[in-house]
């Protein structure tokens, strides 16, 4: 759990049942926006709702307490959560979709919840959230000396392309590339690549060897920028899986792959 993701200190325990319930999700995503299910809203919470309301232009608000504080919240219909999806990717934006799976009529305490759905900008193939102006590119990068192996991935048309590139030149092809998103086990020596991209990761947080990072590219006048890096997240069991994705499962670096929501 990250200090954006808590106002204080306060241990799970000190919480309400729902919250818990809310934090157990969030510290399983910790990278990523929760959208919790609630009735007709999608709810963000703490510093989600902090991040997303200006994001989004949605009210920042508080509703009740819990572990002593107020709880930061911001929401959006979920009949209409395809629109402010499609806002976040623009942005750079990953979003773990968290839904109600119980039923509240039999449950005791907090209805059971679970995430059915992870969208993140390389990995979209959904109609309503692609930009008709620009292509959803996922890359990954891993370097082997003195050079670099390159895939990039257009999951939405299933294309995939490969380049072997000396390391000097990755920095310049990734700035050629308007990419969505960058994908780069923790390690790499992504410094030596001289390129705007790679000097625009920006790391949120430190991660261990082998997992992958992966850096969410927003796009502005036309140019892409990486705000922020992260963790890579395996994809839920019970998350969807892109069908355009079975035909493109080339061999790749174990310490550095990417699954599709």
């Amino acid at each position: 759990m990250n200090a954006r993701t808590l106002p204080s200190e306060a241990p799970l325990s000190a919480h309400t049942p729902m919250m818990q319930q809310y934090l157990r999700v969030k510290a399983e995503h910790p990278d990523k926006l929760v959208f919790y299910r609630m009735g007709d809203f999608y709810e963000l919470f703490y510093g989600d709702a902090q991040r997303a309301a200006p994001l989004l232009d949605i009210t920042l608000t508080a509703r009740g307490q819990s572990a002593g504080s107020p709880i930061p919240m911001a929401g959006v219909p979920y009949h209409a959560v395809d629109q402010y999806l499609a806002k976040l990717i623009r942005q750079g934006e990953s979003v773990a979709i968290c839904e109600q799976i119980g039923d509240p009529a039999t449950s005791k305490g907090p209805v059971e919840r679970r995430v059915t759905r992870i969208v993140t900008p390389g990995t979209i193939t959904d109609a309503g959230l692609l930009d008709a102006k620009r292509d959803s590119l996922l890359v990954s990068v891993h370097f082997a000396g003195a050079r670099a192996g390159v895939a990039t991935l257009n999951l939405a048309a299933g294309k995939l392309s490969l380049r072997d590139l000396a390391l000097a030149e990755v920095g310049a092809f990734l700035d050629r590339l308007d990419l969505s998103e960058l994908l780069y086990a923790d390690g790499e020596p992504v410094s030596s690549a001289k390129g705007a991209a790679f000097r625009r990761v920006r790391s949120r947080r430190g991660i261990s060897t082998p997992t992958p990072r992966r850096a969410a590219c927003a796009t502005s006048s036309g140019r892409s920028t990486l705000p922020r890096t992260a963790s890579a997240t395996r994809r839920s069991a019970s998350a969807p899986r892109a069908r355009s994705s079975a035909t493109l499962r080339p061999r790749t670096n174990p310490h550095c792959r990417t699954s599709a929501p």
